[in-house]
């Protein structure tokens, strides 16, 4: 036959496929999120997400230090609290259940695990919103910004490495980066979650916070149909001052993480979430795929996209798979 080029030469062993390889996960490029529950004393199972517990202060422990020992990069906290309030005052608070998760894992790793803390009230208020309510019941952009000022000097006290600004709020950045300035904390990290979408796939993250969210997020959470809104949102969080920017959910914005990614200078960070990998853990559970493939897969995926950074509910496992 005729045949002049023939790249299958590239794919014939395993050891040809991996020394070509252009596209290689890391341990170190991996963020776990946790869940830590105010007052519990054993880890409690979250129903919608196979294998992912709210911790208790030790369970929390045992958590970061398996992930530091396996390499991963960083622990994204989130923080379930016992009691909330409409605007989220608890969220401030220097005794939070987040605050007080930071510094049980600071204690624990120290710098060696970066601590990321998630800077939103959603979590904290009645209404379960990601802000403040004004008199007609919308979220109150600038009010809300004020609250996300006071909750980052508590949480940047407490120890955190890193913010996630994850409420989609105008300008929250430059109100943040100037509070945290004024404080003289400029090495704060701040995250900016700058192309989130009102997604469908979130739905098992807010069983694992107890969100009591009554309607949507549509208002301040970004349109999937959307593009050019991601690249604008980008666009300003930089200006802003943000040091990472994240696009979330991770799988069907695959095209948005591209984009931003060429777009920005700085890391590019995506978040595969709570419905995705629920998703692929029911359809292992019910024998339609191989589990560790469709991991690796998944994530593969998001870093040929562009991105530098992936946050996943499987990164100590994902860590200790490449370790082997």
């Amino acid at each position: 036959m005729n045949i002049h080029e023939r790249p299958r030469r590239l794919r014939r062993t395993e050891g040809m496929r991996r020394l070509v390889r252009q596209v290689h996960l890391d341990p170190a490029n991996l963020i776990l999120p946790v869940f830590v529950r105010e007052g519990a004393k054993e880890p409690i199972a979250i129903g919608s997400m196979p294998g992912v517990v709210q911790h208790t202060q030790s369970s929390l422990k045992a958590a970061v230090n398996e992930a530091a020992k396996a390499g991963v990069g960083s622990v994204m906290i989130f923080g379930v609290p016992a009691n909330k309030d409409a605007n989220g005052d608890a969220a401030c608070a220097h005794d939070s259940i987040l605050a007080d998760a930071i510094r049980w894992t600071k204690a624990e790793v120290g710098d060696s695990l970066p601590v990321i803390a998630d800077l939103c009230l959603d979590e904290f208020t009645t209404h379960g919103h990601c802000g403040v309510l004004d008199a007609h019941g919308n979220v109150d952009n600038d009010a809300t910004l004020a609250q996300y000022q006071h909750m980052a000097i508590t949480l940047a006290d407490a120890g955190a490495d890193i913010l996630g600004l994850s409420g989609m709020m105008d300008g929250q950045v430059g109100a943040v980066r100037t509070a945290l300035d004024s404080q003289g904390k400029i090495d704060t990290v701040l995250l900016a979650y700058a192309a989130k979408y009102a997604s469908a796939f979130y739905g098992p993250f807010r069983d694992a916070v107890e969100s009591t969210l009554d309607g949507d997020r549509k208002s301040y959470q970004q349109d999937p149909g959307n593009v050019m809104e991601a690249i604008r949102e980008v666009r300003l969080d930089v200006a802003e001052g943000a040091d990472i920017v994240m696009v979330k959910p991770g799988l069907p914005y695959l095209d948005v993480i591209a984009r931003v990614s060429g777009e920005v200078d700085i890391p590019v960070a995506a978040y595969v979430v709570s419905g995705e990998s629920s998703m692929i853990e029911a359809a292992a559970a019910a024998g339609m795929l191989d589990r560790e493939r469709a991991i690796l897969e998944t994530l593969t995926s998001v870093k040929r996209a562009g991105a530098d950074i992936i946050a996943t509910y499987w990164a100590t496992e994902v860590a200790h798979l490449l370790n082997r």
